[in-house]
């Protein structure tokens, strides 16, 4: 089950460097101490046209993320920008100042087709059903 509140990305196209398409408000608490808090990045559609995707996790005191400070990010290569593939950010990294969001930069030729999910959850969201 996902909280719609705590979705960055749902599907996202991802042609150039953007950020997600919301920002999530996780109050002034440090969210990453004691249990770690699941997140959950995937690619739902190939990716065409590019050397590498970067994804990295960016908190800010205020929503408009102006002076946006950068937590975490991994990088994936072409031949894993694929369905199902995820990145491989597993949990919410220290450091939150209340907002928080993602932001997508590729490297290589803007790709015309790929998309991205991406939420916050209280669990990994696998079972064996999936095929990943």
């Amino acid at each position: 089950m996902i909280d719609s509140l705590l979705i960055f990305s749902d599907k996202q196209t991802v042609t150039e460097t953007c950020d997600s398409e919301n920002i999530v408000y996780l109050g002034k608490r440090e969210i990453a101490f004691g249990k770690p808090v699941p997140l959950e990045i995937s690619i739902n559609e190939d990716f065409n046209n590019l050397t590498s995707l970067t994804v990295t996790v960016q908190t800010d005191e205020n929503e408009n993320m102006e002076a946006a400070k950068d937590l975490v990010s991994a990088t994936l290569v072409a031949d894993d920008l694929k369905a199902g593939k995820k990145i491989p950010i597993a949990f919410m990294p220290a450091g939150n100042m209340g907002y928080v969001k993602l932001k997508y930069t590729v490297d290589g030729s803007a790709p015309d087709k790929g998309k991205i999910s991406a939420y916050i959850s209280d669990g990994a969201q696998q079972s064996y059903h999936n095929k990943i």
